[in-house]
């Protein structure tokens, strides 16, 4: 209307229709976010992160992380992100089912025959996240902010060896050492519980983390 085009009532609720249908379900009149409150302990999400070597080469990074937890169930470092590579990712993700549902993807072209081959043999059912609607993966772009602010921005990377030692110490400790607000403070995958130790011996120590970038704190042995 502010270009002054005239379109028939029609026409608009025949496009409207089409992209609601690629909206992420609602199941059975649930919101968004219930549905995802519901199920969290169910929904994986995944997608790539794009940076860059020292020689500025193209390196992707693969995450696939768990809703409820919070926990990195998978990573991946490749220089072609193809379909048969992200299906074989998803493979190594998934050996036993795990206990899977949904999967919270993007609509890249990148997640092709191969990937819906596995998607299928496993039983999943992909979750299509509309365009421009970051919020309908939200808890994995607030990952992925995580790892820029507290890894990425910090290094520089040599090489995809590099790159796949870099991003599982970092992994580890965010699975293992570093608490989460979304989840009240706690670790996704904690370590078994230390007894605490005397008064007398109560000293905690710091373990460096990236080169000293963090630190894994706990009683000294």
């Amino acid at each position: 209307m502010k270009l002054g085009i005239r379109v028939n009532k029609g026409t608009i609720r025949h496009y409207v229709w089409q992209a609601r249908r690629k909206l992420p379900p609602h199941h059975h009149g649930q919101t968004w976010a219930t549905f995802l409150a519901n199920h969290a302990f169910e929904i994986w999400a995944c997608d790539f992160v794009q940076t860059y070597d020292l020689f500025f080469r193209t390196i992707f990074l693969f995450f696939i992380i768990e809703h409820g937890s919070r926990r990195v169930v998978h990573t991946g470092v490749t220089r072609s992100p193809t379909d048969a590579w992200i299906a074989q990712q998803l493979r190594e993700a998934t050996p036993f089912g795990e206990g899977l549902r949904f999967l919270i993807c993007d609509n890249d072209d990148k997640y092709g025959a191969h990937f819906e081959h596995v998607v299928e043999g496993v039983g999943i059912e992909i979750i299509h996240t509309p365009f421009c609607a970051p919020k309908a993966n939200a808890y994995w772009e607030r990952f992925i902010g995580s790892v820029r602010r507290e890894c990425l921005d910090f290094v520089l990377i040599l090489s995809g060896a590099h790159a796949r030692r870099l991003i599982q110490a970092y992994v580890t400790f965010f699975n293992r050492a570093r608490p989460h607000q979304g989840i009240d403070q706690q670790i996704p995958d904690p370590p078994p519980a230390a007894p605490l130790p005397e008064n007398s011996r109560r000293q905690v120590v710091g373990l460096p983390i990236l080169g000293g970038l963090h630190h894994d704190y706990r009683w000294a042995a």
